[in-house]
């Protein structure tokens, strides 16, 4: 299968595990968090961030609109609040410029088409698509028109659905996230063997997008065949808004990549032989004649 190219880094099968840190909107419409969490993920040893970009008057449906919410900048509308930490033209230039000074990848999930217009002028190395838009075919079709590497979350969705996103965006450069869309997930939902299912019925690369609470989940994805992770990320779950509760903090990010790491370490060739240190084992423990 072939690798897929992010930036300078090559993802697939061979390939050390691509791993995202997801800052999606856990910065709170702050860039000073912003920057906090890419420290995190930069030191943690992530391969790339990924935050959210919606055009809020596109994306929040009309029934949600007035509804009143307590928010840290008061009792406002859903609208209001989601305008609130929706970055703009200057907070995502800090972005990129932050990014590329700590020498870490960053892109993000579009959810509309003024979006991915919007992000295209930052030159990101690659487009997300969420699981929520993986049937709006026209959100689709612009971001594939970038000509960037795609990665597709699919979660609640259909194999049938997911057929009809891959054939909209093609198989060539596409990166497929096996997910399921709750917060938090469960592990009884987590249904992880569905990644080899993606694998063998697409042959492109899989990967898992994680919103369980724990690490072992994700670390086993990676031993099922996972070239990409992604996991949410805050510097405090108990922080304010609707994605810290299924977030890592520091900590446990630092502990996920080091297990990834040393199970990658441990997969080996798959070759069954006697390795090398096992010779002296061998000679001093190995019954020849079968008596004890």
């Amino acid at each position: 299968m072939k690798a897929i190219n992010i930036g300078k880094i090559s993802v697939g099968d061979g390939h050390p595990c691509f791993i995202i840190g997801e800052i999606g909107i856990n910065h709170n419409g702050d860039v000073a968090i912003a920057k906090k969490l890419i420290d995190v993920a930069e030191a943690a040893g992530c391969n790339a961030v990924k935050f959210q970009k919606r055009t809020p008057e596109l994306c929040v449906p009309a029934a949600q609109r007035g509804l009143m919410r307590e928010t840290p900048w008061g009792y406002i509308t859903y609208m209001e609040y989601r305008e609130k930490v929706e970055f703009g033209r200057e907070q995502y230039q800090e972005v990129d410029s932050y990014c590329r000074e700590q020498g870490i990848v960053w892109f993000a999930s579009c959810w509309d088409e003024p979006s991915v217009d919007f992000i295209k002028r930052f030159d990101v190395p690659c487009y997300k698509v969420a699981s929520a838009a993986l049937t709006n075919d026209k959100l689709l079709a612009r971001s594939r028109s970038v000509g960037r590497p795609m990665l597709l979350s699919t979660g609640m969705s259909t194999l049938s659905e997911i057929d009809h996103a891959v054939q909209v965006l093609g198989v060539e450069d596409l990166i497929l996230l096996h997910t399921v869309s709750t917060y938090p997930a469960h592990y009884e939902e987590l249904n992880l063997r569905a990644i080899a299912t993606l694998r063998d019925r697409y042959h492109v690369p899989i990967g898992y997008s994680g919103h369980e609470t724990g690490l072992a989940s994700s670390v086993a994805a990676v031993a099922l065949g996972a070239c990409v992770v992604e996991r949410h990320i805050t510097l405090d779950r108990s922080m304010w808004g609707s994605d810290h509760a299924a977030s890592l903090e520091p900590s446990g990010l630092m502990r996920l990549i080091r297990d990834i790491r040393l199970v990658e370490t441990s997969m080996g060739t798959g070759e069954k032989k006697v390795i090398e240190r096992e010779l002296p084992i061998v000679a001093r423990l190995r019954c020849r004649d079968g008596s004890a």
